[in-house]
């Protein structure tokens, strides 16, 4: 009896791993992972198709995890990196480590159509200077409005270098000036409060009434309106057009979990996934879903010309773009 025992006391470790749950990791944002963001409802939708733990590793914005990737290479610990968006799409496929995701693109929607086989959308946005109304009783009407408009009204903005919003502003400058980008860098400094490392601070700020401004989404104040039961926040319709976003995620090629990681993407484009995006992440979801938006989302901004550079462009241009901003705004 006593060698029965200890013979199954012995196989008790091999049953406990041939049971094991697979892990999923997963890089991604700080507010994607939030209490009140869609990854703890993601979580748990996901797993209840398999047996497996998703494990979200925050690491900031999208250019943070970019930086990130960067450095780790093929020795990242990631099995998806989800929150990149397609300004750094082409520099982040440059590292070699994202492989094919094998999703039919034709599932994803989002404006002008998706073809890419490494990366694979799972919402998009207009991004919009945000203000408080009521403390902001005339937003400005334009970018150029802003650019030249009243110091004492500050905006508080992102960091290019880590931020996808702060590297969306700086591009949406770039569209509209051009050459003259760097003078209008210039004019502007005044207005800025502060230069945050990411949305989540910046916004943060915002709300806390650090300044009548921020830079964010044409999306955000359905936010205010669904969950707070107020409008006061608002979007500034911009006349030269808005600067567009499409989030993407993708597998890493390298992954021990590459069938788990691709079941996620498939997973993504899924109403189960889909109808979290306008009410956790305040954006528009970019596959499936079984849920209307709520009213609110009738009542934002339409913006009447979209503005994109394409993933080449951007990695082209980034490191130029960035250095004429630095240069601008420390002089």
């Amino acid at each position: 009896m006593k060698r029965l025992i200890l013979c199954l006391a012995a196989l008790l470790p091999f049953t406990a791993a041939a049971h094991a749950k697979e892990t999923l990791i997963v890089y991604t944002y700080e507010s994607f992972t939030a209490d009140w963001g869609p990854g703890p409802k993601i979580k748990t939708a996901f797993e209840k198709t398999c047996d497996c733990e998703v494990n979200w590793v925050a690491l900031g914005d999208g250019v943070a995890m970019l930086n990130r990737l960067k450095l780790e290479g093929k020795d990242t610990k990631a099995d998806v990196v989800l929150g990149l968006d397609t300004n750094i799409t082409d520099e982040a496929r440059a590292l070699g480590i994202f492989g094919k995701h094998g999703i039919d693109v034709t599932r994803a929607k989002t404006p002008g159509g998706w073809t890419d086989q490494e990366f694979l959308p799972y919402d998009y946005g207009h991004f919009a200077v945000v203000y408080n109304s009521e403390t902001l009783k005339n937003p400005p009407k334009s970018l150029d409005e802003l650019v030249n408009g009243d110091a004492s009204q500050k905006i508080i903005l992102e960091d290019p270098r880590t931020s996808t919003p702060g590297l969306g502003f700086m591009l949406w400058m770039k569209t509209v000036y051009g050459d003259k980008a760097a003078d209008a860098w210039k004019k502007l400094k005044p207005r800025i409060l502060t230069t945050a490392p990411g949305w989540s601070e910046a916004y943060a700020l915002f709300t806390k009434g650090e300044a009548p401004m921020v830079f964010s989404y044409v999306t955000s104040p359905a936010y205010h309106i669904v969950e707070e039961k107020t409008d006061k926040y608002k979007a500034a319709d911009f006349s030269e057009g808005h600067y567009l976003q499409i989030e993407v995620a993708g597998l890493i090629e390298g992954s021990k979990e590459h069938a788990l990681a691709q079941k996620f993407l498939d997973f993504m484009l899924t109403p189960d996934f889909q109808n979290e995006i306008p009410t956790t992440n305040w954006m528009m979801p970019a596959g499936e879903t079984t849920v209307a938006l709520p009213d609110a989302f009738n009542t934002l901004v339409k913006p009447a010309k979209t503005l994109l550079y394409t993933p080449e462009e951007v990695n082209k241009n980034r490191k130029t773009w960035i250095d004429e901003w630095m240069k601008a705004v420390n002089e």
